[in-house]
């Protein structure tokens, strides 16, 4: 049958790209969020963050690609209401919700250092808004649970505490969500359907600064309350989506739909009853050494969480520590200096990839993923020759934490429905082609 109703997403950012598609599929631009280069403090706090932000009653994250000089943040930008008012969120696939500052929110940023304009939601200026009570039962399915000391006509609030102290608050409204839909040959009508999404009323901590400041956070996860389950629930799209970064020329692919092609060699299944996609690795090999993990807390070895939202990858003590024995065995006369108490760096001027190894990680199902030197060292661009590790200590922590590195010109798939993921390599300047629920 034909590939159509297929919602995507395209990380437009420095280069062309098309995904195959036909009449009927939906389609909604994303840009990059800024180029400035960070610091590696920065990029820390970014990874700290993600992780707070993860333990909240909402989770509301942080998207990004794993460049760690580059701020690689994406956003698309969405209409919300009746007349559509236009709003610029951030992109995330590991999200549970959609939020939006609102018109009367307290210390929102009211500019963005990224040169767009912010907008404010106003339920009041929308003809198809509607305000949740606790009573509603869209309430109960953004919480997964009737709400505690709140009664059947007060607002249906949110608040999420973040790890680094930022709260944002707010309640929830229902309205309709505007996006582009093509009609062929790249043109495109517009679509609409209705979500259920946070309005913002205060916002405390770094969601107040206005340096990279958007309008909200629109998120894919595996919840009844992402954008991702609710329009699949209205018939809209398959609970199935994509990404692809290229993270050598910036841009890539998100897409929503069944992928046909590339074709996957393997999937793993995802570890049920998990907010987030987690799947079990099974060993680590590095330079012909193979590393078995622990299966103390699971047979099938130890659980990692595939997170497009985290940049690096955070690794529990016992897997981090032999992997950067072999890594920098390879390399014995190295000088190694510890940058913000964390991270490895050193001066090299040959051909990364002739001199470090591949790092193969093995998961369920025969999954492999094999992560190159130029994946997992990145420059720090002072134009020195000074490289630094992505690899970084998670310390005490039971699972391993897969940033946007490991995934480099790949394309990820989450098939949410059938709850499995994987992956292959691939070009991510090409096309993919995906289907919606309704075709073969």
């Amino acid at each position: 049958m034909g590939l159509r109703a297929v919602l995507m997403l395209g990380l437009c950012i420095w280069q062309n790209f098309v995904i195959s598609m036909v009449s009927g599929n939906a389609h909604f631009r994303v840009e990059h969020k800024f180029r400035g280069k960070r610091t590696l403090k920065e990029l820390r706090d970014h990874d700290a963050r993600r992780h707070g932000r993860m333990l909240g009653a909402v989770d509301v994250p942080l998207g990004g690609n794993w460049q760690p000089s580059d701020a690689g943040l994406y956003f698309t930008r969405i209409g919300l209401g009746d007349p559509p008012k236009e709003f610029h969120v951030q992109l995330d696939t590991g999200s549970q919700v959609l939020w939006v500052n609102g018109a009367s929110c307290d210390k929102c940023p009211r500019e963005s250092g990224l040169g767009i304009k912010l907008n404010f939601y106003d339920a009041n200026s929308s003809s198809t808004a509607k305000l949740l009570t606790c009573g509603d039962e869209k309430c109960t399915m953004m919480y997964q649970l009737a709400l505690s000391g709140c009664n059947s006509h007060m607002h249906c609030e949110y608040q999420v505490t973040y790890g680094d102290g930022s709260i944002t608050s707010g309640y929830f409204v229902e309205d309709s969500i505007h996006f582009d839909k093509v009609s062929g040959n790249q043109q495109t009508t517009t679509g609409n359907g209705s979500v259920v999404f946070g309005c913002a009323a205060n916002q405390v901590g770094e969601l107040t600064a206005p340096d990279a400041a958007v309008d909200g956070i629109l998120g894919f996860g595996q919840r009844n309350s992402s954008v991702l389950s609710q329009l699949a629930a209205a018939g809209k799209v398959k609970r199935m989506f994509s990404h692809c970064l290229d993270t050598v020329n910036g841009g890539g692919i998100f897409s929503i739909g069944q992928l046909v092609e590339p074709k996957l060699n393997a999937t793993a299944p995802l570890i049920p009853h998990k907010p987030h996609y987690y799947i079990f690795m099974k060993s680590v090999e590095v330079a012909g050494d193979v590393l078995e993990l622990s299966t103390s807390t699971s047979r099938y070895g130890r659980e990692a969480m595939v997170d497009s939202g985290t940049t690096l990858v955070h690794l529990p003590d016992d897997i981090y520590e032999p992997i950067m024995e072999k890594i920098l065995s390879q390399q014995p006369n190295l000088q190694i200096h510890i940058v913000q108490e964390q991270f490895k760096c050193f001066q090299y001027s040959g051909n990364i990839d002739d001199v470090f190894p591949n790092v193969i990680l093995h998961f369920q199902n025969s999954l492999d993923l094999t992560v190159y030197p130029h994946d997992y060292l990145f420059s720090t661009g002072d134009g020195d020759n000074k490289w630094c590790i992505g690899w970084m200590n998670g310390g005490g922590s039971s699972f391993a934490v897969l940033g946007d590195f490991l995934f480099s010109n790949k394309v990820v798939f989450y098939d949410v429905e059938n709850q499995s993921v994987g992956w292959t390599e691939y070009n991510c300047t090409s096309s993919i082609k995906v289907k919606d629920e309704e075709s073969g």
